[in-house]
């Protein structure tokens, strides 16, 4: 549902538009609809977006903002994440409130995942 003046959606660079569904996918059982050869969009994963094709990637240490995914079971989603291709970048690390690890897509995009749970 939309909502007035709320969070609705958000877009990501992609250098590899296959690639990134492929990953998100596997990973996250994402589903995509295609718009043209250089957009995909998703929706129903707490967030709506897209990516769109160009030689860029969102990185928290270029100040980009960080996207962050929540876990029941944050070593099985590392596990997950690994397996569909994904790069760690921060391992799993304690935070006050619970724990979490950074990765990137095959386009480089960096997301992190967190868990409240031990």
């Amino acid at each position: 549902m939309n909502q007035h003046e709320k969070l609705n959606y958000v877009e990501f660079p992609s250098s590899d538009l296959a690639a990134t569904k492929q990953f998100f996918s596997q990973a996250f059982a994402w589903q995509f609809e295609d718009f043209g050869e250089q957009y995909t969009a998703f929706s129903g994963q707490g967030l709506d977006g897209g990516f769109f094709h160009a030689p860029l990637a969102s990185s928290s240490e270029n100040g980009a903002a960080l996207l962050v995914f929540y876990s029941e079971q944050l070593e099985q989603t590392l596990a997950k994440v690994e397996a569909a291709g994904g790069r760690i970048v921060k391992d799993i690390f304690s935070f006050p409130g619970g724990r979490r690890f950074h990765f990137c897509e095959p386009s480089g995009n960096e997301f992190a995942v967190w868990s409240d749970s031990e």
